[in-house]
């Protein structure tokens, strides 16, 4: 199936930026059953999209019995809440259809990784419940993933921030409020949903730390969290199978946190 574009008319989208309008692409299982649903956000510190972080890990999602959809959601020169505004139509948009996909309405979960792992932390912190007036139906869906997955996370905009990734989506001097307020561990309540985390201890990029906080705010708000910090590993392994062998069995063990979720 083709790459399907978001919107119509795609909001705050400038064809001088060079980058296409944002896009899913779906990765369906072709059993003809109802599936729960993964939509992927490669990494790239909002600025590109890493090619093994998108493809591969909506194959991966496929052996596990997933629906998945990857996300070509807009990187730098644009901002906040851009990336964020593609991040909850892409949920909105696959619960809409949910009918003409195969995938039950209220299991679909959004995982990405690195700056791709912060962009599901703030769709799944910073969600609403859509807006019944809209003109646009699609506007009219909840944006609330029913799980979220941020692997090896840049889930902090505040504490063991990755620069890059700041300045990238908020400009060279963000206000600090914004910082916070982008920050994932500041934003969970009791009403954030089921998260499978994953980090390496020994990433040199994007610290450990930013699971970790994440993951005890979680807990304390009784939020079921699945936490799995691996020992070995640099930034950015994907699938873990030539870098971070022991990584390899996260998939896996995403498979059988999602089926406890009933998807």
């Amino acid at each position: 199936m083709e790459p399907l574009k978001l919107w119509d008319k795609t909001p705050l989208y400038d064809p001088a930026v060079g980058q296409p309008e944002p896009t899913l692409q779906p990765f369906l299982l072709a059993d003809g059953a109802m599936h729960g649903a993964v939509i992927v956000c490669p990494g790239g510190g909002y600025t590109m999209k890493a090619e093994h972080e998108a493809a591969p890990i909506a194959r991966r999602m496929n052996e596990l019995g997933y629906h998945a959809f990857v996300l070509d959601y807009r990187v730098a020169p644009y901002r906040h809440p851009v990336p964020l505004m593609d991040a909850q139509r892409a949920i909105r948009f696959v619960r809409h259809f949910s009918n003409r996909f195969g995938v039950y309405k209220d299991k679909i979960a959004i995982l990405g990784f690195s700056a791709g792992g912060h962009l599901v932390c703030s769709a799944a912190t910073l969600y609403d419940e859509g807006n019944p007036a809209a003109p646009d139906p699609i506007e009219r869906e909840s944006s609330r993933p029913d799980a979220f997955v941020p692997c090896y996370p840049v889930a902090s905009m505040h504490l063991y921030w990755h620069e890059g990734s700041v300045m990238s989506l908020m400009g060279e001097q963000p206000d600090i409020r914004l910082r916070r307020a982008l920050t994932a561990e500041y934003q969970v309540t009791k009403d954030t949903p089921p998260c499978f985390l994953w980090h390496t201890a020994e990433d040199g990029a994007v610290p450990v730390e930013n699971s970790l906080r994440l993951a005890k705010a979680l807990a304390g708000h009784n939020v079921p969290v699945s936490l799995h910090v691996f020992p070995f590993g640099p930034h950015g392994v994907g699938l873990g199978r030539e870098d971070s062998p022991l990584a390899e069995d996260w998939p896996a063990l995403l498979g059988d946190f999602l089926k406890s979720l009933g998807f």
